[in-house]
């Protein structure tokens, strides 16, 4: 490893050390924002801290090893010094391509956690029958990360999917995994409800949020309009006795907010606060995206609403990802929730833009 990348490594373990104690302060223990700010630093470099420390740990066992060996004079302890040197360098091979992955730029979002909206789209109720497909696989995926899922607001059909659906996910890294769902889903299969057997084409919009605290944007009561209603739909006969489902108008931004899914309006009130704040960190986000060049724009991280990132043809059993022409089979594993080994892959695509992106930059 170069001199100039271990000086970074050793500024960026000095910074880590120093946020460890810097938290440990009464006066930024009393002040939330800075705790705040301070806990999100210190989270970011957790992991690239650990690996350079291994990496430093097992160069020292590299050290050692090469001494014993050149001093050893018993062939067979010779023989296993050189198997364990060995084993030490395929190691610290492994420890300086991670470290090298770490060292690329971040989307500084990827340690939030997240609010997801699914819509249905073109396709009527077999468009809502996927929706409701597309909520249950990230739900088993969320499952299986043990992840928290909690629904903020749903719209279901009587045949069991959503017309609408948003949910937060909340799990170290959700956003990192989930962020690149955004855009359109295209599904290809014969409806249940289909007598002919013709195969139909419906589509699905996902939209993935990171959710954001109250430090990260600033509204104001003044722009609000808080509506209290009495919730319609699933939830039995004490949904309608009292008034819990909340409205939020931001009028600024014309975002409109509903939740009814919890039978408390406190609780109402507070997951549809975090949807508008959410919504509305990613349309500053959006403007600041809009502001660069579009050969510096990530198409695989910032994938567009309107855009057809993913197709799931149920006659083939085939799932193809159109950003990085990938394409695999056992579509109900997928829809069961494995979709790490496509999230690495898009992962992989977005670390190689940022690489050729900060080599560009110099």
């Amino acid at each position: 490893m170069n001199s100039d990348i271990l000086k970074k490594l050793e500024k960026l373990t000095n910074r880590y050390d120093e946020l460890t104690h810097l938290m440990a302060q009464p006066e930024v223990t009393t002040d939330p924002a800075r705790l705040h700010a301070y806990a999100r630093e210190h989270a970011s470099l957790e992991d690239i801290v650990h690996r350079f420390r291994d990496y430093q740990s097992v160069a020292k066992q590299i050290e050692d090893a090469q001494a014993l060996l050149e001093s050893e004079t018993d062939e067979e302890l010779a023989e296993l010094a050189r198997e364990e040197l060995e084993a030490l360098r395929q190691r610290e091979a492994q420890l300086e391509k991670e470290i090298s992955l770490d060292l690329v730029p971040k989307d500084p979002d990827d340690e939030r956690d997240v609010i997801v909206e699914i819509r249905a789209g073109t396709g009527g109720e077999e468009a809502a029958l996927f929706a409701g497909d597309l909520f249950r696989m990230y739900s088993r995926y969320a499952e299986r990360h043990n992840w928290e899922i909690e629904i903020v607001d749903g719209h279901e059909t009587d045949l069991g999917g959503f017309k609408e659906v948003i949910f937060e996910v909340k799990g170290r890294g959700a956003y990192s995994r989930m962020k690149y769902e955004s855009g359109v889903h295209r599904v290809q299969r014969v409806p249940a409800t289909e007598a002919s057997g013709r195969i139909h084409t419906s589509t699905a919009t996902v939209a993935v949020l990171p959710e954001v605290e109250d430090v990260d944007v600033d509204i104001k009561e003044g722009d609000l309009r808080i509506d209290i209603y009495h919730s319609g739909g699933a939830g039995g006969q004490n949904v309608n006795k009292v008034a819990t489902a909340v409205r939020i108008t931001h009028f600024p931004s014309g975002i409109v907010v509903t939740c009814q899914d919890e039978r408390s309006q406190l609780k109402n009130r507070l997951k549809a606060m975090a949807v508008l704040r959410a919504r509305l960190y990613d349309l500053e986000k959006r403007k600041r995206d809009e502001a660069l060049s579009e050969e510096r724009r990530s198409q695989v991280g910032t994938a567009e609403r309107s855009e057809k990132i993913r197709t799931y043809n149920f006659p083939q059993d085939r799932l193809t990802d159109h950003r990085i022409g990938l394409t695999v089979h056992g579509l109900s594993r997928r829809l069961d929730g494995e979709l790490d080994d496509i999230f690495d892959a898009l992962a992989e695509a977005e670390h190689q833009q940022r690489r050729e992106a900060a080599a560009a930059a110099g």
